[in-house]
């Protein structure tokens, strides 16, 4: 595992827990609106993490913490996640693992043998708009459209998610998101924040009024549309 950081406490990243997150190296799309932008391009130069570090604060937090958010970069990236992930579920720990959806057949296989409580997915654009939002030209969004269908059927709880960006999204967009996950229990408009580690400058937050046009575009499609304030 590449582990480039610990976030020692969150109340607000897993659903009804006390937890932490753990920030995994590496990914394989360019979000030019990625606030983790070193962590993304060169895990190398961040400070590691050793897993046995991570470990023994865990160790210590039994009975403190309730769970362990998992992200990146992509954590599916990480080729021995599955053994990470069971040694967390061991010390007696929920798992939320945020993941961009490009490893569908991961995903499916850590969820069914049960090492993960809770799925964040971001959803980046609507499907005809992806490449702009990956920074990946001409992507093709089929195994992220997998791993839509695999949340969609409620193996696990999950939600879906989009960091908004003003020169990114546009009027329409979200209406075009909520086709694709019509039906989705849950679903965030998180706002975008330039917090100074971008992949590419001059990029802005939408404006309120804009946030709120757009959760009405897609609310008819979700049980529940909220905005949000927190970026990923």
């Amino acid at each position: 595992m590449k582990l480039c950081g610990l976030q020692k406490l969150t109340l607000l990243d897993f659903p009804g827990k006390v937890a932490c997150t753990v920030f995994t190296g590496g990914c394989n799309f360019r979000c030019p609106f990625c606030h983790n932008a070193q962590l993304v391009l060169l895990p190398e130069g961040h400070d590691a993490l050793a897993v046995e570090e991570f470990f023994t604060f865990l160790s210590r937090r039994r009975g403190i913490l309730d769970g362990v958010c998992v992200t990146g970069g992509e954590p599916l990236l990480q080729h021995d996640i599955a053994d990470f992930l069971r040694r967390i579920r061991s010390l007696g720990f929920a798992v939320k693992l945020d993941t961009n959806g490009s490893f569908p057949e991961q995903l499916r296989a850590l969820v069914r043998e049960g090492v993960v409580d809770y799925v964040a997915m971001d959803i980046k654009h609507a499907p005809e708009q992806y490449g702009i939002a990956v920074g990946i030209e001409g992507f093709d969004t089929a195994r992220v459209e997998q791993s839509i269908d695999f949340l969609l059927a409620g193996a696990v709880p999950y939600e879906f998610r989009t960091t908004v960006v003003a020169e990114i999204h546009h009027d329409g967009d979200f209406a075009a998101i909520g086709r694709r996950i019509r039906g989705a229990e849950r679903y965030y408009l998180q706002s975008f924040r330039d917090e100074g580690d971008l992949l590419t400058g001059g990029l802005t937050a939408p404006t309120a009024e804009q946030m709120c046009r757009w959760r009405e575009e897609i609310a008819p499609y979700v049980g529940e549309a909220v905005i949000r304030s927190e970026t990923k």
